[in-house]
């Protein structure tokens, strides 16, 4: 098939590239010619494992091309609306501008038979708002919604080999039947290799996505307020945790406490979510969200806290460093990251910060210029009156506390993300302390 992309960020070039590598000739649109530039010169401008092999494989392959200009699209059979939907900057609510504006982009370029599809997260009611605006500009184009449910870290194997594939179709039967036949095809290897299948119209699937990130954040958020608990009383979470695991109809994933979610989906969406259900007369039943949101939050403040009291009640000409700037390892992904909203609080209050990231270190350089980056952990911790550990990457969790005690001021560690074997730092000297654990 010839599929376009709309938008070329994060979920628009994984997407993109993996679909052309399995056999579909692909055209990724974007309005930031750097990055277009960047992109068909095969160079990925973010950090996801396996993402430029596969970028670099279908430009070689001649299937997958960039650019900026919409008209190259013009006979193409789906265009796929992968553009970013950020929170607002004065509400909770989700910014629609970019997706509006790839759809007015496309208007023009449609071929008559040509299917619209979208994968970005967007408030409920959206895309029917978006059939109303093509037919407002007299094209009787089929739409339909297709979410992503892609993790970071992941998000190759997530696009090539989901765990479930979701259609919101529309309610008209010829247009639901075009749409569902593009999808079909698009989808025909992933669908022959059994992966669920899961349709329905169209606010069904932009309320899957949001549901599940909203669950996943719930689900963190509530061994994080355990975690609290645990820290009153001296009981263990990690313990806790294991044993609650084991219940099968709660599971053991997600359930580490620690100092909360980031990134750019499951802060914005769950408060996007909430706005929505405001504007449909129904916020009461999604109130137990904004607490979910506020024990993220806490946990953050809660660290440094932790941190100041750890170093005597202030933080003035003490040094501190901090492992990890992403929000979650295996990425160069920075925003809402706890681990940078923690670095940059302590640095306010009079810390000398060193921050160090395998993969982030260039973006906490351009965006948080008040913090001093290292090389590695050994560098970053180099004098340091305290060392935080807040993204677990697998270079963190191997550290060696014999050699890293060697080179510090003072070997007190706060391991952020309860990855460290407590007995094995203490002894090795460390004043050690985490996330609910005595």
């Amino acid at each position: 098939m010839r599929i376009s992309t709309i938008g070329c960020g994060y979920l628009g070039a994984v997407y993109a590239a993996s679909m052309a590598s399995i056999g579909h000739e692909v055209l990724g649109l974007d309005v930031d010619q750097k990055k277009v530039d960047d992109l068909n010169r095969g160079i990925a401008p973010f950090h996801e494992p396996g993402f430029e092999k596969v970028l670099q494989d279908a430009l070689e392959a001649g299937r997958l091309r960039f650019s900026t200009d919409y008209s190259h699209a013009a006979d193409y059979t789906a265009h796929v609306i992968c553009v970013g939907t950020p929170q607002l900057i004065d509400a909770a609510g989700a910014d629609l501008t970019y997706v509006h504006a790839a759809v007015d982009a496309l208007i023009p370029h449609l071929a008559e038979d040509a299917v619209v599809l979208g994968r970005s997260t967007v408030p409920v009611g959206t895309a029917a708002s978006l059939r109303e605006r093509l037919r407002a500009a007299g094209r009787e184009n089929a739409l339909a919604w297709n979410p992503e449910f892609l993790r970071e870290g992941f998000a190759v194997e997530d696009t090539l080999r989901p765990d479930r594939i979701v259609y919101g179709l529309p309610e008209d039967p010829a247009e639901s039947a075009r749409a569902r036949a593009v999808l079909d095809e698009m989808y025909g290897t992933m669908l022959e290799n059994g992966t669920p299948l899961v349709a329905g119209n169209y606010a069904t699937a932009e309320l899957v996505k949001v549901s599940a990130n909203s669950f996943l954040a719930t689900k963190i958020s509530f061994i994080n307020a355990v975690a609290e608990v645990c820290e009153a009383t001296g009981a263990d979470v990690s313990v806790i945790a294991e044993a609650i695991g084991l219940d099968d109809r709660i599971g053991p994933k997600f359930l580490r406490a620690g100092i909360g979610f980031g990134g750019g989906c499951l802060p914005k969406d769950i408060r996007a979510f909430m706005a929505r259900a405001g504007e449909l007369g129904v916020t009461e039943a999604l109130g137990f969200l904004r607490e979910v949101d506020h024990v993220n939050n806490r946990r953050r403040d809660h660290v440094v806290n932790m941190a100041r009291q750890a170093l005597g009640g202030a933080f003035t000409g003490k040094r501190v460093a901090v492992l990890g700037a992403a929000f979650k390892p295996d990425s160069d992904d920075t925003r809402q990251s706890p681990a940078l909203y923690i670095a940059s609080k302590i640095s306010g209050r009079g810390a000398d910060v060193v921050v160090t990231d395998p993969a982030a270190n260039a973006r906490v350089h351009a965006e948080r210029p008040n913090l001093a980056v290292a090389e590695d952990a050994y560098a970053a911790a180099a004098g340091a009156d305290i060392v935080l550990l807040l993204t677990e990457w697998t270079q963190f969790k191997e550290l060696d506390p014999v050699r890293l005690r060697e080179v510090v001021g003072t070997p007190t560690m706060i391991d952020g993300r309860n990855v460290l074997d407590p007995a094995a730092w203490r002894e090795a000297g460390w004043t050690y302390r985490s996330m609910g654990r005595p």
